[in-house]
C-alpha cells in the first residue's frame, strides 16, 4: 500500500509515520513545507521518502501523484501559526486542499483521508457537537479548513473527513499542555480562561486510523473525540502538580472574541460505524503526554489564537 501523508512533519503526520514505517507492506512518501513541522520529527525517516515543499505549489504536488503513484492520501498539512494571516492560511488550507482533491480525483485515489479541526463548528449551539451540527466557523484556520473540506466533498472524491479533538503525542507543541509545562517549569506567568475542550490520546486515534486504512470502505464526516470536557484550568492544576509545583497561581482572564467557551464532539457516528471507543482516560494522556516533555523537552510553541 504506498501512501502519501501531507504536513508529515507536523505533530500528527510524524506520530502516523513513524507507526506505519514499521509496517513492511506499507510504503510513504511526505510532503512538508517545515513552516511548522519539524525535520527532528521524522529524523528516522529516510530522505528520499521527504519532499520540501506546499501542498499549495500545484506543479510540485502532481509531480508527487505521477511519480510516486499513491493508493491513499492522508491529508495532515494546516497552516495555522498566524491568526492574522488569512493569506498564508487560504494558501495551504484552501488552495492546497484544492490541489489534493484535483489530483486524488485525476489520478483515481481510492481514499482520501482529511484531518479538519472543530472550529469548523464555530460556537456550537449545544454540546457534545453531533457531527451534522451547521458549519459556522469564524477564525482565519477555521473557514480556510472548512472551505478545504467542502471543495473536496464537492469534488466527489472518496473522502473521509475527521473531525479531531485536541490529539496529545509526541512532538505536541500546541495548546495548554505544553504551554503550561514550559512556563511553569521556566517559573514564567500563567494565565488561563473557562473554556472547555476535549482531548484524545494519539495511541486511541491510532487505532481509528488504522481500522480506515486498512478495514473498510465507509466514506463520510465524522468526529473523532472522547466525548468528554475538560476545563483548561484542570489542566494547568495537573501541570503545576506533575512538575512540584503545588502552589503555582495562573491569573483568569475572559475568554478572546477568536476563542469558543466550549467545544466537545459526539463520537456516537464513529463509534456505531467502525466499532471504536477510546480507552486512555483524560489523567493518563496528561501523564503520558508530560512524561514525553521530561525526556524531549519543547523547542517552540505555536497557537492559531490571538494573543
Amino acid at each position: 500500500m504506498k501512501i502519501l501523508i501531507t504536513g508529515g512533519a507536523g505533530t500528527l503526520g510524524s506520530n502516523i509515520i513513524e507507526r506505519l514505517y514499521k509496517n513492511k507492506s506499507v510504503d510513504i512518501l511526505c510532503i512538508d513545507n517545515f513552516q511548522t513541522g519539524s525535520r527532528k520529527n521524522i529524523s528516522f525517516f529516510p530522505s528520499d521518502k521527504i519532499i520540501e515543499g506546499s501542498v499549495s505549489d500545484r506543479v510540485l504536488l502532481e509531480n508527487v501523484f505521477k511519480r510516486f503513484s499513491p493508493e491513499i492520501v492522508i491529508h495532515s498539512a494546516a497552516s495555522y501559526n498566524d491568526p492574522n494571516n488569512y493569506y498564508v492560511d487560504a494558501q495551504t488550507n484552501i488552495l492546497g486542499a484544492i490541489n489534493i482533491a484535483d489530483f486524488s480525483k485525476k489520478y483515481r485515489i481510492s481514499k482520501v483521508i482529511n484531518f479538519q479541526t472543530a472550529l469548523c463548528y464555530g460556537i456550537p449551539q449545544s454540546n457534545p457537537i453531533p457531527v451534522e451540527h451547521q458549519l459556522n466557523p469564524f477564525t482565519s484556520y477555521g473557514m480556510s479548513k472548512t472551505f478545504g473540506e467542502n471543495y473536496m466533498a464537492k469534488m466527489n472524491i472518496p473522502l473521509i473527513s475527521l473531525r479531531l479533538a485536541n490529539i496529545c503525542s509526541k512532538n505536541l507543541a500546541i495548546g495548554p499542555i505544553p504551554t503550561f509545562y514550559k512556563r511553569i517549569k521556566e517559573n514564567k506567568g500563567c494565565f488561563y480562561t473557562k473554556t472547555e475542550r476535549d482531548f484524545l490520546d494519539f495511541d486511541d486515534f491510532f487505532d481509528l486510523l488504522k481500522t480506515i486504512l486498512f478495514n473498510s470502505d465507509q466514506l463520510g464526516f465524522y468526529n473523532v473525540s472522547t466525548g468528554i470536557s475538560n476545563s483548561i484550568k484542570d489542566i494547568f492544576d495537573k501541570v503545576k502538580v506533575y512538575v512540584g509545583q503545588d502552589k503555582y497561581k495562573a491569573e483568569l482572564r475572559e475568554i478572546n472574541q477568536d476563542d469558543v467557551p466550549k467545544i466537545v464532539l459526539d463520537s456516537s457516528l464513529t463509534t456505531q460505524v467502525f466499532g471504536w471507543k477510546p480507552k486512555i482516560s483524560f489523567d493518563e494522556m496528561i501523564r503520558k503526554q508530560l512524561e514525553y516533555y521530561d525526556q524531549s523537552g519543547i523547542i517552540e510553541i505555536h497557537s492559531h489564537f490571538k494573543n
